[in-house]
Formats: structure tokens, sequence, C-alpha cells
């Protein structure tokens, strides 16, 4: 994977432009991290991320500022049901 080479991006989507379990960078410290977002509103969005090169996630709510589209595919992150919505966003009834 390879994650952003700049601090902050200089165009942000707002983060009620990112819908649940698109797949974002999320800006921890000094680096870009691969996340997916469990929700969203006008000013902030809650993810789903990888704080380090581990297995384990963390979950933060963040900023535009820190937020920016992610392409690439993260195994531990991006494990699809058979529908296709990112395990652990299924809606239950």
């Amino acid at each position: 994977m390879s994650a952003p080479h700049h601090g902050t991006p200089t165009v942000t989507t707002p983060p009620d432009g990112f819908c649940p379990g698109d797949r974002v960078w999320v800006h921890r410290g000094t680096s870009w991290r691969p996340g997916v977002i469990l929700q969203s509103s006008p000013e902030a969005a809650t993810v789903r991320y990888r704080p380090a090169e581990a297995r384990g996630t963390g979950v933060d709510t963040v900023i535009a500022s820190s937020l920016t589209a992610r392409d690439d595919h993260d195994p531990l992150l991006d494990r699809t049901t058979e529908l296709g919505r990112v395990a652990g966003l299924e809606q239950t009834a």
C-alpha cells in the first residue's frame, strides 16, 4: 500500500462526503494510516483504522484535514461479506 506522501491534503472532502464502508487514509501523528469510515457528519467522521503495521485496529473521530480517499486494498480492513458490504458494518433488522 502506498500512503499519501504529503502532510495534510490540499483538497479535502467534507466528512459527510464519505459513506460508511468507504476506504480512507487517516492522518495520525506523522503518518497516514489505512482506515474505513464507520459514520460521518458535516464536521467529522468516525473511522476504524490501523494505527500500526500490526493486525489491531483503533476507532477515532477525525476532521476533514485528517482524511483523504484511499484506493488501495487493505486485507485487514477491507474484508467484504457475500453481499459486498464491509464486514462489521451490516445493518441488522
